[in-house]
């Protein structure tokens, strides 16, 4: 890990994307959180939210720091629609089960009426060849605006 990420797990993806040891595709970064486009999305847009302090659940994010946390959640959710012509989001996170990476993250998907997705079955599906860095330019642009100030 590099020395810009204090308190990294070596064994952590997030945690090797947020040092830039490892791609990923950013679409959000500032001291807080680091947004990353989700590689197997529920659709395209599908942002994961992680703090870059690594705590593995919400429980163990300190009460100081879930209100700055949840503040870019917050705003990339209000944003989605903007970046990605969806209609609302669904965000989500799971602690431990479901928890494919033993970093906290929120999942913010974008959602348009009659777009599949019910309950907790969530079909995956991939981006083609060019798609996830169009769709991170296109997000990274309307959030790169937000980091300004609160919505």
């Amino acid at each position: 890990m590099t020395s810009s990420t204090p308190g990294a797990v070596a064994d952590c993806v997030f945690c090797r994307i947020i040092a830039g040891d490892e791609p990923g595709e950013v679409v959000w970064d500032d001291a807080v959180a680091v947004g990353i486009l989700d590689t197997r999305p529920l659709f395209h847009g599908h942002t994961l939210v992680v703090p870059r302090q690594h705590v593995e659940t919400l429980a163990d994010l300190e009460p100081d720091d879930v209100g700055p946390f949840f503040q870019r959640v917050r705003t990339i959710a209000a944003l989605m629609p903007e970046a990605t012509g969806c209609v609302g989001t669904f965000v989500a996170n799971n602690n431990l089960v479901s928890q494919s990476v033993a970093h906290l993250h929120v999942h913010v998907v974008p959602r348009t009426k009659g777009d599949g997705l019910r309950g907790f079955f969530w079909p995956r599906t991939t981006y083609a060849a060019g798609e996830l860095e169009i769709t991170g330019a296109r997000l990274r642009a309307v959030f790169g605006r937000a980091r300004n100030g609160p919505l």
